[in-house]
């Protein structure tokens, strides 16, 4: 990169009705060079022209600003370099020292990018490298019909790319050809035209939580009314196990209310496992929402009853008859601490997928339900090593001796 000065000069001759060439002749920097800032400055060239490799001065260049990465390719301001100093006659190796890159890199360039002749010009280029990398080319999904198939299938279980593209390593460990990364499964769905995912799949938006920017963290905590339904059930301290998911059997429960503040539903999601159980209510008073919560945890082998974590909503007052008719220990919240029971939180966003805010649940089937926490129960989890739930669980039951029949 040239100083300032240097680009000011260049320029100020070829205004005052210097060609280009002469310019570049008067200064020793390449004529491709003064036609790159004159260009930029708006400013006209007349005609000129060099009768070959002009031997003069080498004006010493500013320090280049690192590049990207390793890989990132060659700039305008790199090439232009190059030009310079091939003019000048100094070697490939002199010249990558000066630009901080490796040998091959500089004599890729030249081998790709030189004239006939031999001749380096940094526009040409510069121009040769678009168009090879605008080149027209088939995505992995347009080229293999059955690698296709296998991700619209796992799409259209509102899988995430990054779970279908480990399921499908997992899957066809020995078959090469069925690979494709999360960023290939990602960019898919939102080419338009014919074709394409998008058309195949019906959806509009790849991310499940359909945000474009980030939320601002919670508040800190406030002190509220009294509830004395929370006493002698606060969160800490905890069981050591609870809050490392070592032991199976630690759940946190909340409720997802519906359009109209009456029908909702009930979820619960088991720590370790993020195995989740969720129900519908037409209410969501103390007496049904503990009823339910009994109901839903009647089939579970003792070894998944250890606590449940729930905030201090008024529809757990009863929790106490909860506790006693199934033997979990009931643990409460801070107020306005929702990460204190984050794997529901996260499952709750989850559940969205299928029921967005708005949704009336008195409207939706317990069917819908079913369906919904299955599909959830049998999605990939990255933070279970591409295990599903359902896996994750029976897995953690059968190493502890916890299945009965």
């Amino acid at each position: 990169m040239y100083s300032r000065d240097v680009t000011e000069a260049a320029v100020g001759l070829v205004r005052s009705g210097m060609s280009a060439s002469g310019a570049a002749r008067r200064l020793g920097i390449g004529r491709s060079t003064v036609e790159w800032w004159c260009r930029l400055g708006g400013v006209r060239l007349r005609p000129g022209r060099i009768g070959g490799p002009v031997r003069g001065p080498v004006t010493p260049a500013a320090p280049l600003p690192p590049r990207a990465s390793p890989r990132a390719r060659l700039d305008q301001e790199r090439r232009a370099l190059i030009a310079d100093r091939r003019r000048a006659g100094l070697g490939v190796r002199e010249i990558a020292r000066e630009l901080g890159v490796s040998h091959s890199t500089v004599s890729r360039e030249l081998r790709r990018n030189a004239r006939p002749d031999g001749r380096y010009d940094a526009g040409r280029a510069a121009r040769r490298a678009r168009e090879r990398a605008s080149r027209p080319r088939a995505g992995r999904l347009e080229r293999d019909p059955r690698l296709r198939a296998e991700v619209v299938r796992r799409l259209a279980l509102l899988w995430s790319p990054a779970q279908v593209s480990a399921s499908l390593a997992a899957d066809f460990p020995d078959d090469e050809e069925m690979r494709a990364g999360h960023e290939t499964i990602y960019r898919a769905p939102c080419v338009r035209g014919r074709g394409s995912l998008r058309e195949e799949l019906a959806v509009e938006l790849v991310l499940r939580s359909g945000r474009r920017s980030r939320r601002r963290r919670s508040l800190p905590a406030e002190p509220r009314g009294r509830r004395t339904w929370v006493e002698g059930a606060e969160l800490a301290p905890g069981p050591p196990e609870a809050d490392d998911r070592s032991v199976p059997g630690h759940w946190e429960g909340d409720l997802v209310v519906g359009a109209d503040g009456r029908a909702c539903l009930v979820t619960l999601v088991e720590r370790s496992s993020r195995f989740l159980l969720c129900s519908r209510l037409d209410e969501h008073t103390a007496e049904t929402v503990a009823a339910r919560l009994a109901a839903m945890v009647s089939s579970l082998p003792a070894a998944l009853r250890r606590t449940l974590t729930w905030d201090q909503g008024c529809e757990m007052a009863r929790w106490r008859g909860f506790a006693e008719a199934t033997g979990f220990e009931v643990r409460f919240c801070d107020p306005r601490s929702p990460w204190q029971r984050g794997t529901n939180e996260n499952t709750n966003g989850l559940l969205r997928q299928f029921f967005p805010k708005g949704t009336d649940f008195s409207l939706v089937s317990d069917g819908e339900v079913a369906r919904a926490q299955d599909l959830l129960n049998g999605r990939p989890r990255k933070t279970l090593g591409w295990r599903t739930p359902a896996e994750e669980l029976a897995r953690t039951l059968a190493e502890d001796g916890a299945i009965t029949e």
